[in-house]
């Protein structure tokens, strides 16, 4: 195993022992009681959750072959990214779960078809940060085998299970890898925490800029609205699309979370061609309708003329020829 670590006291984003955004960020919104976040999360309404088993696409991703990059999303913010045999995948959480309790944070319904031996040899594997429904450590040690090349930020290689092949490398924001000629990967800032347990911040949470056969692709992972968009736009855009945290907010984290309105302006802050939304249609962790967060996200980028792609479970993106937009959810 290959490990990038340095010492993180002398790094900008590290102070007192923990990982600190540059903006200021608390988790919590001020004015907001953690009395009135429990009892919101005791009487959630019905509708966080959807009436109907959410529909997928069954793709052979083994034979998946494409000159242009093919994205194949796998709800909330698990995908695999393919181009000319390489495959990439990130944020795997196949278990069906995304709490350290067993059956507390249950995928809904047909949104957890695809599993860890769904998936072909992976080149390279990134987790954008530690939190449960990001890295999970079941789906982990079941891909290890066949993955050859992981990404991580600051710390979170001390996560990943059944290491013992695999080069793992740790990046910190603005740190630049390139791994083979036609693939360069950067991790970029977010505004965010990490943290699994009751101890926060030990480790690095990252958004990631991947250059592949010339095309740019926005790698969100999680975190709230800021200027930050728009430096990572004005550094590495135009994107051909930008893979943007949509769902699962709540006015109490907002400052962790974007809001849909704010994702779409994220979008157009980096300059993104495409839009599309991740980090819903899997898991509830938040009190809104389980659909709403794409209706606002959907109808903003109208408002705005912004381009999307919103594509089932298992539906292939694939860049220059097809960018689904069925507005399926509003079936369920």
């Amino acid at each position: 195993m290959k490990k990038t670590w340095r010492s993180p006291n002398k790094l900008k984003n590290y102070r007192d022992g923990k990982f600190v955004n540059l903006l200021f960020t608390p988790v919590m919104t001020h004015g907001i009681s953690f009395r009135k976040i429990l009892k919101d999360h005791i009487n959630r309404p019905k509708s966080v959750y959807p009436s109907s088993p959410i529909p997928s696409v069954i793709t052979n991703l083994k034979e998946l072959y494409s000159e242009t990059p093919a994205i194949v999303w796998f709800g909330h913010s698990s995908y695999l990214i393919h181009c000319k045999g390489t495959n990439i995948l990130v944020d795997p959480v196949f278990s069906g779960s995304a709490s350290p309790v067993n059956g507390m944070i249950r995928a809904y319904p047909g949104s957890n078809e695809y599993k860890a031996e769904d998936m072909p040899p992976i080149d390279f594997l990134i987790i954008t940060h530690n939190h449960y429904d990001h890295l999970d450590k079941k789906t982990l040690a079941q891909l290890m085998p066949q993955t050859k090349t992981i990404y991580v930020p600051l710390g979170v290689g001390k996560d990943i299970p059944g290491i013992e092949n695999q080069s793992i490398t740790e990046m910190n924001w603005w740190e630049t890898e390139t791994p083979l000629p036609y693939i360069q990967l950067t991790s970029t800032p977010s505004r965010h925490f990490s943290g699994r347990g009751l101890k926060r911040n030990g480790s690095l949470w990252s958004s990631f800029v991947l250059k592949i056969y010339g095309y740019t692709i926005f790698i969100s992972g999680d975190g709230g609205y800021g200027p930050h968009f728009k430096e990572i736009g004005a550094k590495y855009g135009p994107f051909n699309i930008a893979m943007l945290e949509c769902g699962q907010y709540n006015k109490a984290w907002s400052n962790i979370h974007m809001m849909p309105e704010e994702t779409v302006q994220a979008g157009i802050d980096l300059k993104a061609q495409i839009l599309m939304p991740i980090h819903w249609a899997k898991f509830t962790l938040a009190n809104h309708p389980w659909n709403e967060s794409i209706q606002r996200f959907t109808q903003r980028a109208k408002e705005l003329e912004v381009s999307v792609t919103t594509p089932r479970i298992g539906e292939i993106v694939l860049f220059d020829k097809s960018y689904p937009h069925q507005e399926w959810w509003n079936q369920h």
